[in-house]
Protein backbone atom coordinates (compact mmCIF):
# COMPACT_ATOMS: atom_id res chain seq x y z
CA UNK A 1 0.00 0.00 0.00
CA UNK A 2 1.94 3.01 -1.08
CA UNK A 3 2.73 5.77 1.69
CA UNK A 4 2.32 2.99 4.64
CA UNK A 5 5.19 1.80 6.30
CA UNK A 6 5.35 -1.03 8.89
CA UNK A 7 7.65 -1.00 12.18
CA UNK A 8 9.08 -3.30 13.95
CA UNK A 9 11.64 -4.14 16.76
CA UNK A 10 13.33 -7.64 16.58
CA UNK A 11 15.31 -9.92 18.91
CA UNK A 12 15.92 -13.79 18.24
CA UNK A 13 12.45 -13.65 16.11
CA UNK A 14 13.27 -16.45 13.74
CA UNK A 15 9.91 -18.84 15.01
CA UNK A 16 7.87 -15.77 14.67
CA UNK A 17 9.07 -13.23 12.13
CA UNK A 18 8.59 -15.28 8.52
CA UNK A 19 4.74 -14.63 9.42
CA UNK A 20 4.54 -11.37 10.32
CA UNK A 21 6.32 -10.22 7.39
CA UNK A 22 4.17 -12.06 5.20
CA UNK A 23 1.15 -10.73 6.92
CA UNK A 24 2.16 -7.22 6.15
CA UNK A 25 0.74 -7.30 2.31
CA UNK A 26 -0.44 -4.07 2.96
CA UNK A 27 3.43 -2.39 3.73
CA UNK A 28 5.09 -0.61 1.02
CA UNK A 29 8.26 -0.72 3.42
CA UNK A 30 9.14 -2.82 6.43
CA UNK A 31 11.62 -1.05 8.86
CA UNK A 32 12.82 -3.23 11.10
CA UNK A 33 15.58 -2.72 14.51
CA UNK A 34 16.58 -5.69 15.90
CA UNK A 35 18.94 -5.46 19.21
CA UNK A 36 21.04 -8.18 18.79
CA UNK A 37 19.48 -11.37 17.41
CA UNK A 38 21.84 -14.18 16.97
CA UNK A 39 19.35 -16.77 15.42
CA UNK A 40 18.38 -16.81 11.57
CA UNK A 41 16.01 -13.57 12.43
CA UNK A 42 18.29 -11.36 9.90
CA UNK A 43 18.61 -13.97 8.05
CA UNK A 44 14.61 -13.96 7.32
CA UNK A 45 14.18 -10.19 7.51
CA UNK A 46 16.67 -9.39 4.74
CA UNK A 47 15.12 -12.00 2.45
CA UNK A 48 12.03 -9.90 2.04
CA UNK A 49 12.88 -6.55 0.07
CA UNK A 50 11.01 -4.59 1.35
CA UNK A 51 12.53 -4.89 4.58
CA UNK A 52 15.52 -2.13 5.87
CA UNK A 53 17.47 -3.77 8.62
CA UNK A 54 19.06 -1.16 11.36
CA UNK A 55 20.95 -2.62 14.58
CA UNK A 56 21.33 -1.06 17.72
CA UNK A 57 21.46 -1.86 21.27
CA UNK A 58 18.46 -2.19 23.75
CA UNK A 59 17.06 0.98 25.19
CA UNK A 60 13.52 -0.25 26.26
CA UNK A 61 10.34 -0.69 24.48
CA UNK A 62 9.60 2.61 23.89
CA UNK A 63 12.05 4.14 23.08
CA UNK A 64 13.52 1.10 20.54
CA UNK A 65 10.17 1.61 18.96
CA UNK A 66 10.44 5.21 18.49
CA UNK A 67 13.60 4.58 16.90
CA UNK A 68 11.76 2.48 14.53
CA UNK A 69 9.33 5.08 13.81
CA UNK A 70 11.87 7.87 13.24
CA UNK A 71 13.38 5.70 10.26
CA UNK A 72 9.76 4.98 8.58
CA UNK A 73 9.78 6.85 5.20
CA UNK A 74 6.09 6.68 4.82
CA UNK A 75 3.21 9.46 5.96
CA UNK A 76 1.51 6.78 8.05
CA UNK A 77 2.77 3.84 9.96
CA UNK A 78 1.45 0.30 11.40
CA UNK A 79 3.35 -0.79 14.30
CA UNK A 80 3.42 -4.46 15.08
CA UNK A 81 5.14 -7.23 16.97
CA UNK A 82 6.74 -10.33 15.59
CA UNK A 83 4.16 -12.30 17.75
CA UNK A 84 1.38 -10.63 15.94
CA UNK A 85 -0.40 -11.20 12.09
CA UNK A 86 -2.37 -8.72 10.25
CA UNK A 87 -5.60 -10.87 9.02
CA UNK A 88 -7.03 -11.17 6.07
CA UNK A 89 -9.98 -8.68 7.24
CA UNK A 90 -7.58 -5.80 8.66
CA UNK A 91 -5.51 -5.90 5.71
CA UNK A 92 -8.61 -5.29 3.66
CA UNK A 93 -10.32 -3.06 5.85
CA UNK A 94 -7.02 -0.84 5.96
CA UNK A 95 -6.33 -1.11 1.54
CA UNK A 96 -9.78 0.47 1.31
CA UNK A 97 -8.83 3.64 3.43
CA UNK A 98 -7.85 6.69 1.43
CA UNK A 99 -4.63 7.41 3.85
CA UNK A 100 -5.10 10.80 1.80
CA UNK A 101 -8.15 12.16 3.14
CA UNK A 102 -9.27 9.90 5.79
CA UNK A 103 -10.92 12.35 8.96
CA UNK A 104 -8.70 10.52 11.26
CA UNK A 105 -4.62 10.61 12.42
CA UNK A 106 -4.68 6.93 13.42
CA UNK A 107 -6.61 4.09 14.23
CA UNK A 108 -7.26 1.40 17.05
CA UNK A 109 -7.59 -2.12 16.28
CA UNK A 110 -8.93 -5.58 17.90
CA UNK A 111 -6.11 -7.37 19.36
CA UNK A 112 -7.37 -10.75 19.58
CA UNK A 113 -5.10 -12.67 21.86
CA UNK A 114 -4.07 -16.40 22.01
CA UNK A 115 -2.64 -18.12 25.09
CA UNK A 116 -0.75 -21.24 23.40
CA UNK A 117 -3.29 -22.09 20.71
CA UNK A 118 -6.06 -20.95 22.54
CA UNK A 119 -8.14 -17.80 21.59
CA UNK A 120 -8.83 -15.99 25.19
CA UNK A 121 -12.10 -14.70 24.34
CA UNK A 122 -12.35 -12.94 28.19
CA UNK A 123 -10.82 -11.58 31.58
CA UNK A 124 -9.79 -8.17 29.25
CA UNK A 125 -7.71 -10.05 26.69
CA UNK A 126 -10.39 -9.17 23.65
CA UNK A 127 -10.77 -7.27 21.85
CA UNK A 128 -7.99 -5.27 23.42
CA UNK A 129 -8.02 -2.07 21.36
CA UNK A 130 -4.74 -0.89 21.02
CA UNK A 131 -3.83 2.02 18.42
CA UNK A 132 -1.68 0.70 15.62
CA UNK A 133 -2.16 3.07 12.51
CA UNK A 134 -1.34 6.67 12.37
CA UNK A 135 -0.15 9.22 10.69
CA UNK A 136 3.50 9.57 11.06
CA UNK A 137 3.85 13.11 12.51
CA UNK A 138 0.70 12.88 14.79
CA UNK A 139 2.15 10.52 17.27
CA UNK A 140 4.68 8.47 18.62
CA UNK A 141 5.54 5.67 21.88
CA UNK A 142 5.87 7.33 25.57
CA UNK A 143 9.31 6.77 26.41
CA UNK A 144 8.77 3.50 28.58
CA UNK A 145 11.11 0.52 29.23
CA UNK A 146 7.73 -1.40 29.50
CA UNK A 147 3.95 -1.24 28.48
CA UNK A 148 4.83 1.38 26.43
CA UNK A 149 1.60 2.61 24.25
CA UNK A 150 1.48 5.31 21.36
CA UNK A 151 0.57 9.46 22.38
CA UNK A 152 -1.44 10.36 19.37
CA UNK A 153 -2.36 13.93 18.73
CA UNK A 154 -5.56 14.21 16.80
CA UNK A 155 -8.52 12.08 16.27
CA UNK A 156 -8.51 7.85 16.68
CA UNK A 157 -10.76 6.27 15.02
CA UNK A 158 -12.07 2.37 14.84
CA UNK A 159 -11.24 -0.60 12.45
CA UNK A 160 -13.14 -3.85 12.94
CA UNK A 161 -10.45 -6.35 11.61
CA UNK A 162 -8.51 -7.78 14.09
CA UNK A 163 -4.76 -8.35 14.90
CA UNK A 164 -3.35 -11.74 15.86
CA UNK A 165 -1.45 -11.70 18.95
CA UNK A 166 0.60 -15.26 20.12
CA UNK A 167 1.17 -14.11 23.09
CA UNK A 168 2.72 -16.91 25.43
CA UNK A 169 3.04 -20.49 24.43
CA UNK A 170 2.31 -21.70 27.32
CA UNK A 171 2.72 -21.33 31.75
CA UNK A 172 6.32 -21.65 31.49
CA UNK A 173 7.13 -18.97 28.56
CA UNK A 174 4.87 -16.89 30.94
CA UNK A 175 6.73 -17.88 34.20
CA UNK A 176 9.89 -16.81 32.42
CA UNK A 177 9.00 -13.68 30.63
CA UNK A 178 7.13 -12.63 34.27
CA UNK A 179 10.62 -11.72 35.88
CA UNK A 180 11.44 -9.42 33.44
CA UNK A 181 8.09 -7.70 33.20
CA UNK A 182 7.99 -7.55 36.47
CA UNK A 183 11.33 -5.56 36.56
CA UNK A 184 11.04 -3.67 33.98
CA UNK A 185 7.23 -2.59 35.57
CA UNK A 186 8.48 -1.78 39.01
CA UNK A 187 11.56 -0.08 37.20
CA UNK A 188 9.30 2.64 35.63
CA UNK A 189 6.94 2.73 38.64
CA UNK A 190 10.09 3.88 40.60
CA UNK A 191 10.78 6.37 38.10
CA UNK A 192 7.91 7.84 38.86
CA UNK A 193 8.36 8.38 42.38
CA UNK A 194 5.83 5.98 42.99
CA UNK A 195 6.08 3.57 46.59
CA UNK A 196 4.53 0.52 47.49
CA UNK A 197 3.34 -0.84 51.04
CA UNK A 198 2.72 -4.18 52.85
CA UNK A 199 -0.94 -2.91 52.12
CA UNK A 200 0.09 -3.14 48.38
CA UNK A 201 1.30 -6.90 48.38
CA UNK A 202 -1.81 -7.80 50.19
CA UNK A 203 -4.53 -6.47 48.48
CA UNK A 204 -3.49 -5.78 44.42
CA UNK A 205 -2.77 -9.70 43.79
CA UNK A 206 -5.95 -10.84 44.62
CA UNK A 207 -7.74 -7.55 43.17
CA UNK A 208 -5.83 -8.45 40.18
CA UNK A 209 -7.09 -11.92 40.49
CA UNK A 210 -11.16 -10.53 40.90
CA UNK A 211 -11.35 -8.13 38.08
CA UNK A 212 -9.90 -10.67 35.60
CA UNK A 213 -11.69 -13.57 36.83
CA UNK A 214 -15.26 -12.31 38.16
CA UNK A 215 -15.47 -8.69 36.93
CA UNK A 216 -14.20 -9.01 33.61
CA UNK A 217 -15.58 -12.75 32.53
CA UNK A 218 -12.53 -15.17 32.65
CA UNK A 219 -14.61 -17.56 34.05
CA UNK A 220 -16.02 -17.65 31.10
CA UNK A 221 -12.85 -19.46 29.66
CA UNK A 222 -13.34 -22.47 32.05
CA UNK A 223 -10.24 -23.35 33.65
CA UNK A 224 -7.60 -21.12 31.33
CA UNK A 225 -9.37 -17.90 32.18
CA UNK A 226 -8.64 -19.53 36.29
CA UNK A 227 -5.01 -20.16 35.21
CA UNK A 228 -4.32 -16.87 33.25
CA UNK A 229 -5.79 -14.56 36.58
CA UNK A 230 -3.71 -16.89 39.05
CA UNK A 231 -0.60 -15.74 36.40
CA UNK A 232 -1.57 -12.25 36.22
CA UNK A 233 -2.14 -12.34 39.97
CA UNK A 234 1.30 -13.50 41.00
CA UNK A 235 2.73 -10.81 38.26
CA UNK A 236 1.31 -8.22 40.18
CA UNK A 237 2.66 -9.39 43.71
CA UNK A 238 6.09 -10.03 41.87
CA UNK A 239 6.49 -6.42 40.10
CA UNK A 240 5.45 -4.43 43.75
CA UNK A 241 7.56 -6.84 45.78
CA UNK A 242 10.34 -5.47 43.05
CA UNK A 243 9.20 -2.16 43.53
CA UNK A 244 9.78 -2.59 47.70
CA UNK A 245 12.70 -3.84 47.24
CA UNK A 246 15.56 -0.59 48.41
CA UNK A 247 18.07 -1.76 45.62
CA UNK A 248 15.58 -2.48 42.73
CA UNK A 249 16.61 -5.99 42.22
Amino acid sequence: MKGLSAILITKNEEGNVRDCLASLAIAEEIVVVDSGSTDRTEEICRSDPRVRWFTEEWKGFGPMKNSALGKASGPWVFSIDADERVTEGLAREIERLDLTAVPADGFRVPRKNYFGTTWVRHGGWYPDYTIRLWRKDAGRFDERSVHERVRLSGRVGTLRGDLLHYTYRDTSDFLVRMERYAALGAEEMRKEGRRTTPLDLAFRPPFTFIKMYLLRGGFLDGALGFRLALLYARYTFAKYSKLREPDGG
